[in-house]
């Protein structure tokens, strides 16, 4: 079953959620405000998307740069689990594999 992270009210998460749908794919939607992700989810995100997979033109991340700059990479996890909403999104996996970051209908059609 495909996974997708993300936030309900966030524009590009509902666009996923509609070409989802409109295709006729099952997924299970995990909701960050929810279910916060695990330090393991992160950093398997930071291994797909080669960096921590953050919305730095977010006003969250904007809001929390000077701060998050100045963490070791040992604390970023906490740090980012504690602010979801800087994630990117949406994340998109399959068993534990992830498909896609963020939402773009011409990559979403190769992995699904």
């Amino acid at each position: 079953m495909i996974k997708m992270y993300g936030i309900p009210n966030c524009d590009t998460v509902k666009k996923a959620r509609h070409y989802l749908e409109d295709k006729g794919i099952a997924y299970e939607f995990i909701d960050f405000k929810r279910t916060p992700p695990t330090e393991t989810d992160l950093l398997r995100w930071k291994t797909s998307f080669g960096g921590w997979p953050l919305n730095k033109n977010g006003p969250t991340f904007r809001k929390v740069k000077d701060e998050f700059e100045e963490l070791s990479d040992d604390e970023v996890p906490e740090f980012v689990i504690a602010n979801t909403s800087m994630i990117k999104r949406p994340i998109l996996e399959q068993n534990g594999q992830v498909l896609a970051i963020g939402f773009d209908e011409v990559a979403y059609a190769k992995v699904v």
